[in-house]
């Protein structure tokens, strides 16, 4: 079939086999997933004119305020996803704890979790910059058939079954990985279809890019620091271009096509960085290492840290891959200077 004219339906019926696990379930998880973008993509899109802007008056988990869009995504894909039967837990960012799907029911054989981000940079909305959604899918690790534990989502990255995101923007668009490679789909308003757009997509191994908040420079780590003035020193390719949109999708979309890293490192604001390890740096470290890209916390392989709590976070530098070891080894003088 022509991948100029094919659907993203087609693609996942076609690459079924290449799933590490070829029951279908996967299949029908990622087409569910699918169906609630359309749905938040709507909302998203018709935002200046209706009452769905500014904050829902509620603070989540971590204490920030939440969006009424962030609420209204929240929902749309916990419903999407509870009602087509296809999931036997869901975390999310905007979640006290996770859910457990028809816990009591012992004849429930779903084997699928979801951690989700329901809308990323939705602070941005009000101004009309680009969104996104992040989630990440894991195949439990406790018996089928029995409720789900915590140890079910406190996995480390690097199990992980399938991760994408839907970046809402100029045109809206699903990318994800099932650990073969990099896929991104855009939508066709006109027939609400995602066409493949984006085959095997790729980070370049260096890139001119850099994407940090650098009103918070004072704050970062000394090794943080000496990256962003080798960024912008006068030599070779460098300076650097900046830039920062303050929506991780966004960022992360942008430097994977063009080449370039995006660091939320720690801060003496956030000691222990800003950034969900669940629902945010997993899926994305999953995403850009399928794309021969990396992922690190200055340190660590991202997809290596064991998670502790839902709620966690960690500091994240991600991109291209000669760019994150390059900040690694900034690091790593630091901490022996």
């Amino acid at each position: 079939m022509s991948q100029k004219h094919q659907t993203l339906g087609e693609f996942i019926i076609e690459h079924q086999s290449s799933f590490k696990y070829t029951s279908g379930e996967l299949s029908r998880l990622i087409n569910s997933i699918r169906l609630a973008a359309k749905v938040v993509n709507y909302e998203v899109n018709k935002a200046g004119l209706v009452d769905i802007l500014g904050t829902a008056g509620e603070t989540n988990i971590q204490g920030e305020h939440q969006q009424k869009l962030d609420v209204y995504a929240n929902e749309k894909f916990i419903q999407t996803l509870v009602n087509r039967n296809i999931v036997c837990g869901i975390a999310s960012e905007e979640e006290d704890d996770f859910i457990a799907i028809n816990s009591n029911d012992q004849n429930h054989q779903n084997k699928y979790i979801v951690l989700m981000d329901p809308l990323d940079g939705s602070s941005n909305i009000d101004v009309n910059v680009s969104v996104g959604t992040i989630f990440s899918i894991y195949r439990r690790v406790t018996p089928v058939g029995t409720p789900v534990q915590q140890d079910d989502f406190l996995q480390k990255g690097r199990e992980q079954v399938a991760a994408g995101y839907i970046i809402y923007g100029t045109s809206t668009m699903l990318v994800y990985t099932t650990g073969d490679g990099v896929n991104g789909f855009t939508l066709n308003p006109a027939i609400g279809t995602f066409y493949l757009s984006h085959p095997q997509m790729q980070f370049p191994e260096s890139g001119t890019i850099y994407s940090v908040n650098e009103g918070n420079y004072s704050h970062f780590p000394q090794g943080i620091k000496n990256y962003i003035k080798y960024c912008q020193k006068e030599e070779g390719d460098r300076p650097y271009t900046s830039r920062y949109i303050g929506s991780l999708v966004s960022d992360f979309h942008r430097n994977m096509i063009k080449g370039g890293i995006y660091l939320y490192p720690t801060s003496s604001k956030n000691p222990n960085g800003k950034l969900r390890l669940l629902y945010e740096c997993n899926p994305m470290a999953f995403i850009a290492e399928q794309a021969h890209g990396n992922a690190s916390d200055g340190h660590t392989r991202i997809l290596d840290i064991t998670p502790t709590e839902l709620h966690q976070r960690v500091p994240f530098i991600c991109g291209s891959k000669n760019m994150v070891h390059k900040v690694e080894e900034f690091m790593s003088a630091a901490a022996s200077s």
